[in-house]
């Protein structure tokens, strides 16, 4: 009978030992052991770092050596005249190309225009042709507002006439250079206002040196460059 109870004692006892020690199917211990642990991957060596390549500016890239600075002087700015016998165009931004020759145009009343019209917007300004002085500034019915000026010689006279105004500041006996601005195109006087232009004419003047008076001389060759003033 004893011998019967240790047996039964010792199966029981190896079967509890053998749940306890064996594989268990189901149980985070089975599973743990059953799925082979994967090995961490090994860590990436640092890739280099190259620094981006970029292109060599232009002056770089060539290998031939750069020219030599020129030696030559500048070239010269053209001589003033002293004698009137080169003008400036009048009218800023107005190249010798837009001119017109309308110093023969018929005018009412049978007069001849004995000027030239230099079309410009309203506004733009009007320059000294040469140096002299200012000798009149004059509001006429025709005209409009006037300058007439006198070259240091006193040999001609310049007129402008339609303005719509006079530069600030100028006055009669007034000097002014030769490219000062001494007012700005308009319509006053007999011009048509959707026509603005300025008017100018070249007078010689005789003894008595009248603003007023004196022979019309063609502008248009003499601002193209293409005829000397006598």
């Amino acid at each position: 009978m004893k011998l019967t109870k240790l047996l039964a004692l010792g199966l029981v006892v190896g079967i509890a030992g053998w749940w306890w020690l064996g594989p268990v199917v189901n149980g985070p211990r089975v599973a743990a052991e059953a799925t082979p642990a994967v090995p961490a991957p090994a860590a990436a060596e640092p890739a280099t770092l190259v620094a981006p390549t970029r292109g060599a500016p232009a002056a770089m890239a060539s290998t031939a050596a750069p020219a030599a600075p020129s030696t030559s002087p500048p070239a010269a700015a053209p001589a003033r005249p002293a004698d009137g016998s080169a003008l400036l165009l009048p009218v800023q931004g107005i190249t010798a190309a837009q001119l017109q020759d309308t110093f023969t145009d018929a005018r009412s009343e049978g007069r001849v225009h004995d000027a030239i019209d230099i079309l410009a917007p309203a506004g733009t300004p009007v320059l000294a042709v040469a140096d002299g002085t200012i000798e009149k500034l004059f509001n006429s019915d025709r005209g409009g507002l006037t300058v007439y000026q006198f070259e240091p010689g006193g040999r001609y006279c310049y007129y402008y006439a339609h303005l719509e105004r006079y530069a600030d500041g100028l006055a009669e006996k007034q000097t002014v250079t030769r490219g000062q601005v001494i007012g700005y195109v308009g319509s006053t006087g007999n011009a048509s206002p959707a026509a603005p232009h300025l008017h100018f004419e070249i007078h010689t003047l005789g003894p008595e040196k009248h603003w007023w008076e004196g022979a019309s001389l063609n502008p248009y060759p003499v601002l193209r460059g293409e005829q000397r003033l006598p």
